[in-house]
């Protein structure tokens, strides 16, 4: 009777950290998604438009939710990663200095960085 026992306790703390494991797979499968929409969103900041939002597909599968905005110095860039049912926000600021010295931007492009009225 309590070889039973113990084996059944043993069985469900493993179906626990199973779970749990599992829960940890898909969370950080959509933040690398969330993470190739910033990546996408630093390679594609738009120098005439204030604000500009994209998705990003694959194989019928929503991977990522972009959304790229100027700012006074710098850009805003909104990145949301999915992976089954699980969603993850990433959010970033980069300085107009910063995005020049990585090369994102070329010198001249971002002159004017204002929020939109």
């Amino acid at each position: 009777m309590k070889v039973v026992f113990i084996i059944s306790i043993l069985f469900f703390f493993s179906n626990v950290s199973f779970s749990q494991a599992q829960v940890e797979a898909d969370m950080d499968a959509a933040v690398q998604n969330a993470k190739k929409g910033i990546y996408w969103a630093l390679s594609n900041i738009p120098v005439k438009k204030v604000k500009i939002e994209k998705s990003i597909i694959n194989e019928d599968k929503l991977l990522a939710k972009v959304k790229i905005a100027k700012e006074m110095n710098g850009v805003r860039v909104e990145s949301t990663g999915y992976f089954n049912t699980n969603e993850v926000t990433i959010i970033i600021y980069r300085s107009r200095d910063s995005l020049l010295k990585d090369g994102y931007i070329k010198k001249g492009d971002l002159e004017s960085y204002a929020e939109e009225d």
